[in-house]
């Protein structure tokens, strides 16, 4: 017979894979666990026009592993969004000005939509989310399929 761990994995792989699929280059898996956004959003190009003529702020919140296998966006800071620091720092980017547009992305929107709510919760009032992150998502192609320039090594 098998036992209890065995049949606990096969199922949660069974569910994890039945739930795992893409379409058209969107992760599905992703997009459900994605939170409803309280502020405003933009696709990948308009962010990136907009942080190269200095109207917003393009904010990189994904880990360091992720900045080294793709980069990040052209006119992007990174920050990533597990320091302890973070509201500090991004206090410090915007010079304490807690109106000034400061736009998030992450991979594929997630962790970028769930910021996005913190921050405003914390007092932000302009954020904007990349909804389609850097990988793609319901929400868009993502910044590196849209050929957008990346920066490697910063």
């Amino acid at each position: 017979m098998l036992g209890r761990r065995t049949v606990l994995f096969g199922a949660i792989a069974l569910v994890g894979g039945a739930g795992f699929y893409a379409a058209d280059g969107m992760n599905h898996v992703y997009a459900a666990l994605s939170e409803t956004v309280t502020g405003d959003s933009v696709d990948a190009p308009t962010a990136h026009r907009l942080a190269s003529e200095g109207k917003l702020l393009l904010i990189d919140i994904r880990r360091p592993d992720e900045w080294k296998k793709t980069g990040s966006g052209e006119g992007a800071t990174r920050l990533d969004m597990r320091r302890e620091d973070f509201i500090a720092e991004l206090d410090k980017m915007t010079g304490g000005d807690r109106s000034k547009p400061v736009a998030l992305i992450c991979a594929r929107g997630v962790r970028s939509s769930r910021m996005n709510n913190r921050l405003v919760e914390a007092g932000f009032t302009n954020i904007i989310d990349v909804p389609e992150g850097m990988l793609g998502s319901k929400a868009g192609p993502g910044w590196l399929k849209r050929s957008l320039p990346v920066v490697i090594d910063e």
